[in-house]
């Protein structure tokens, strides 16, 4: 099994760019919620260890990796919300929110690497995408924890406020509870209205 490491941010700083971050996001499956990126900028000399793609860890382990990370690292969590996602598409507002984490950062960085096969649009700093790249790069697997533990919170959040719909556990992915509830309790303003099950419900009759 590959574990990440720091090659690609090491590549990167060769070239003379020193202050690589890397970016992900999550969230773009839920039928409910927004989507969420993260842009993290690693100290080389504090990487806490362990860290991996963050489905492939506990979330106890996530949980005390995102401390760490939060404290030892320049990190920047932004959104996209479900008005964005309906008006947009999935991709476009993975994209924005993507951008807004990489604006947020304390200091601008020198190169991105950017999980996925693209690069969203309207960025002006040197980066490149990283297909699987929680898996590979340090940078993204830490971005990867991030934002995957603060929409698994805010998801807990809007689970007290609308109960039912179980997404304190599910996260508002489309579990066979969630859709169930869906039928039984009808939309929530925090619906994703352009994605099938949620439209195919709004539009039944």
């Amino acid at each position: 099994m590959t574990h990440p490491d720091f090659s690609f941010e090491i590549a990167a700083q060769t070239r003379g760019l020193s202050r690589v971050a890397g970016i992900d996001e999550v969230g773009r499956g839920p039928l409910a919620g927004p989507v969420v990126a993260a842009a993290v900028v690693l100290d080389p000399a504090r990487v806490p260890p362990g860290m991996n793609d963050s489905k492939k860890l506990t979330a106890t382990r996530r949980d005390a990796l995102f401390d760490q990370i939060m404290r030892d690292a320049d990190v920047c969590i932004a959104a996209a919300t479900v008005a964005e996602i309906d008006t947009h598409n999935i991709l476009r507002a993975s994209h924005i929110a993507m951008v807004r984490a990489i604006a947020g950062l304390s200091h601008t960085p020198d190169h991105l690497l950017i999980d996925g096969n693209l690069i969203p649009r309207g960025i002006t700093i040197s980066c490149e995408a990283v297909i699987k790249g929680d898996t590979r790069s340090l940078s993204i697997s830490a971005a990867s924890i991030v934002a995957k533990v603060w929409r698994d919170r805010h998801m807990v959040d809007l689970a007290q406020q609308f109960p039912g719909y179980g997404w304190d556990k599910n996260a508002g992915y489309p579990t066979a509870t969630h859709k169930s509830a869906l039928i039984n309790l009808g939309l929530t303003p925090h619906h994703r209205r352009s994605f099938k099950p949620v439209h195919n419900i709004l539009y039944q009759d």
